[in-house]
């Protein structure tokens, strides 16, 4: 099987657009399994459309390395190309001395070569020593092509690809001008996500515009000539053994608001005896479940419509003070406050507004708040619906969770910020809402308690 990872020098080099157009165009006459690495949901959302299947995450901090190996394995099933988008810069990481958590940790763990995107504004022969730079730095890691992106013209692009593959030893495969055309919807914490600015078709046609543009400015044949061809090796033990008969449902609210989720998840599930129902805290009503998880996203986008659906928030409600199981991460965590609060200025509105929420937890969301981005590290506690475990995850917000100074935590964060003095995953009866993200492989004990108390409610 032929495999790949796209890289860039930086954030903002352009790898996440031409890494989908490069999907796009593979997908026409290959099955293409694409991988993400980090702890994001919103780039896979686009990986996944383009391709037709899953994009899976892949994050050297949260995961062992045989866990990345083993999910690239079981991700690549009957794919003929396993197409990797880095994050941020190749080397960038958890640490300032260790690659932990970086693209090049996991090029290195799959034994992979990497196409690095450089951004060549304003540089030309420059361009050569950021590559030669690139290369010297850990002699381990094999970048085998370079894509210059933000070219303004044929000079340019002459003098970078010309200082790069004398100096640099390895061929620029493409040279992509600067254009408005190729950037994607943004906002606060990134792109829009695929499902919801799918809704209108405009992001259908940005993607083919983008796509275009790419096979015009990369030379495919080039890009696959790269790509390492060898069998993968299987997992070293089956990640999801799946049971034949669920024996508990758990619903899942996936809708505009709601849609930040792992592929793995929905394959661990299955493998513990779930049978999931999606529902839609926008629009439906709460469906019967054994128990519900309610994931991230941009519920603050969404306040006015969810606090119209007043028979959900009842619903919620009233099945967590019964003591039905209920894990709610970060937009989900949200949800389960008294109110969100927005902030007159944020987004132009012209004063405060305010939503009223489900009302688990006693307090509010706020937002605006400090932006937040940070791997998170932390141990669970034995009275929670997760039981006691270490964990790593990842939280990334815009808001501030205010809760009452009576409210129970079952996690303590030697690393991260969680809700309120490194105390996170805030718990009521049978349910825990965390500002902390966690992978469904790495904390798939936690998972499996969750579900046995679906199962056996206490």
């Amino acid at each position: 099987m032929k495999q790949v990872l796209i890289s860039g020098d930086r954030s903002g080099s352009g790898k996440t657009s031409i890494t989908l157009a490069l999907a796009a165009l593979l997908s026409k006459t290959d099955r293409v399994q694409t991988f993400k690495v980090g702890m994001d949901y919103i780039d896979p959302s686009y990986l996944s459309a383009v391709s037709g299947r899953p994009c899976r995450n892949l994050d050297s901090f949260t995961l062992s390395g045989r866990q990345v190996q083993d999910i690239f394995a079981y991700g690549c099933r009957d794919a003929d190309i396993a197409l990797i988008e880095g994050v941020r810069g190749l080397y960038e990481g958890a640490e300032a001395l260790t690659d932990t958590g970086s693209t090049a940790a996991v090029a290195k763990s799959l034994d992979m070569p990497v196409v690095l995107v450089v951004s060549a504004q304003s540089i030309t022969r420059s361009a050569a020593a950021v590559v030669k730079g690139f290369q010297a730095f850990d002699p381990d890691l094999t970048i085998a092509g370079v894509i210059l992106n933000n070219i303004k013209g044929e000079q340019h692009k002459a003098k970078a690809k010309t200082a790069i593959e004398h100096y640099c030893d390895i061929p620029v495969i493409g040279a992509i001008p600067r254009m408005d055309e190729m950037q994607l919807a943004m906002r606060h914490l990134g792109l829009v996500p695929y499902r919801e600015g799918s809704r209108n078709g405009e992001f259908e046609d940005r993607i083919r515009t983008i796509t275009d543009l790419i096979a015009d400015y990369v030379d495919l044949n080039a890009f696959r000539a790269l790509m390492k061809d060898t069998p993968v090796t299987p997992p070293s033990s089956s990640l999801f053994d799946k049971k034949p008969e669920p024996d508990v449902t758990i619903g899942i609210a996936l809708d505009e608001a709601f849609n930040f989720y792992y592929a793995d998840l929905f394959d661990l599930l299955h493998s513990l005896g779930v049978s999931y129902i999606p529902f839609s805290p926008v629009h439906d009503r709460l469906p019967e479940a054994d128990g519900y998880i309610i994931g991230g996203g941009y519920p603050e986008l969404f306040a006015g419509d969810l606090e119209k659906n007043d028979r959900m928030r009842e619903a919620i409600r009233e099945i967590s003070r019964n003591g039905t199981p209920v894990y709610a991460e970060c937009g989900g965590l949200m949800y389960l406050t008294g109110q969100i609060q927005i902030r007159k200025g944020w987004r132009d509105l012209p004063q405060d507004e305010k939503y009223a929420m489900c009302g688990v937890f006693s307090g509010e969301t706020r937002m605006p708040s400090r932006r937040v981005v940070s791997y998170v590290e932390g141990t669970c506690s034995r009275d929670s619906p997760f039981g006691s475990a270490t964990f790593r995850g990842h939280e990334f917000h815009y808001s501030d969770v205010v809760l009452a100074p009576e409210t129970r935590y079952a996690y303590t964060l030697s690393r991260g910020v969680g809700i309120h003095n490194n105390l996170d995953g805030a718990i009521r009866n049978n349910t825990l809402g965390s500002y902390t993200h966690l992978h469904p492989v790495a904390s798939a004990g936690m998972f499996s308690h969750f579900v046995d108390l679906c199962r056996k409610p206490a």
